[in-house]
């Protein structure tokens, strides 16, 4: 029986698009209703990061790298310093390492109630996309009482910390996890599990495992695919091998490991573990040290290079940083894991329908600031 075919047409979704989480650009070829063929078109963000490294101090790098991915910055921060005071041989205070994990971790929460949020709202509920917001800025005002940023920090730097915690910081913390983890069943009555939302995300773009291993897709979206790889776990740095967390990864349970329903039900499930580990840190958290004790005079790495990968909320974020010895980089070469779930994009949206699109795109919670670097 032969196929009917009727006429392809190219349709641009962006740049200006609200759902496409930055300003990115989809020509997407379609048969009617059902999609052929996407091509994104990237660059609208460029800001030329690593060609700024060059051209600057290695301190000053910091606070390009909050603004690769603004949504995730002390996450950014974290996987660059650790990777110039491995090449300096710097040892941080305790008290430092403890207070990054937090931060990284609380970060990492408040970046995936953003992506459930808008991912939510992308396909229609709005209630949701509220209430993450709302528990996102109690986050921000955490933050915010430590560096006074709410949003791009500069905070963690070469051999320490710009500040120390604030008194009454670690009781805030507690309060704030305590209200927050009985919210998390809330979402899931909310939208996890609501019909209309399980019907436009269950079994729509899949993600089979050996194709987001074959593309580099890390994260979220690789576990989502039922594969268990966290950095955090398999290769661990800072004091991650202290603490005591699950990786969850996709499992069906509402249609096919690997679609937009698992990468949701993961992040999800990685808040959790993100409370756990927050919680044991704030319970092993060292009440004195000097977060500025290990900062160096100069930072100024022996000739050489290192590629240093951590786990952001996107997944594997690798720095390939060469030094000549010098007070400025010779070159930074920043991994980005929202621009490889980017290039996935294509693979999993074929067949499906135009309305799909966006439900795909929101899944993989991309960042544009981290792709156009």
């Amino acid at each position: 029986m032969s196929i009917i075919r009727g006429e392809e047409m190219v349709l641009n979704i962006g740049p200006q698009h609200p759902s496409t989480h930055g300003v990115l650009r989809l020509k997407v070829k379609t048969d009617g209703e059902i999609v052929s063929e996407i091509t994104p078109v990237i660059g609208y963000l460029h800001r030329c990061f690593e060609k700024h490294c060059e051209n600057i101090t290695y301190e000053q790098v910091i606070p390009y790298t909050d603004r690769c991915d603004y949504i995730a910055a002390m996450n950014n921060s974290f996987g660059y310093v650790i990777a110039i005071e491995e090449m300096m041989d710097i040892h941080v205070p305790e008290r430092v390492e403890y207070i990054r994990v937090i931060m990284a971790e609380l970060n990492r929460i408040a970046s995936h109630l953003l992506a459930l949020g808008t991912n939510g709202l992308d396909i229609g509920a709005f209630t949701p996309f509220l209430y993450m917001f709302r528990d996102r800025e109690y986050i921000l005002d955490l933050f915010e009482t430590v560096c006074g940023a709410r949003l791009l920090y500069n905070y963690m730097w070469v051999g320490g910390l710009s500040h120390d915690l604030p008194v009454g910081f670690v009781e805030a913390a507690y309060k704030f996890l305590d209200n927050f983890e009985p919210q998390i069943d809330e979402y899931n009555n909310l939208l996890m599990y609501n019909k209309i939302f399980v019907e436009r995300t269950a079994d729509v773009g899949v993600l089979p495992a050996d194709v987001a291993i074959n593309y580099g897709v890390s994260g979220p979206n690789l576990r989502g695919s039922g594969v268990k790889w966290d950095l955090r776990k398999n290769e661990p740095y800072s004091i991650y091998d202290r603490f005591e967390f699950d990786i969850p990864v996709g499992e069906g349970i509402m249609g096919s490991v690997g679609d937009c329903w698992d990468r949701y039900w993961v992040r999800i499930q990685e808040m959790r573990e993100s409370v756990k580990i927050v919680r044991q840190a704030l319970k092993q958290l060292p009440s004195e040290g000097d977060i500025h004790e290990a900062i160096p005079r100069k930072i100024r790495p022996p000739k050489g290079s290192i590629y240093k990968r951590t786990e952001s909320p996107r997944g594997d974020l690798g720095y390939y940083i060469v030094s000549d010895g010098k007070p400025k980089p010779f070159r930074v070469k920043m991994r980005s894991p929202a621009f490889t779930a980017m290039s996935v994009l294509d693979e999993i949206s074929r067949g499906w329908m135009l309305s799909d699109v966006l439900a795909i795109l929101g899944s993989l919670d991309i960042v544009l600031g981290e792709i156009d670097r």
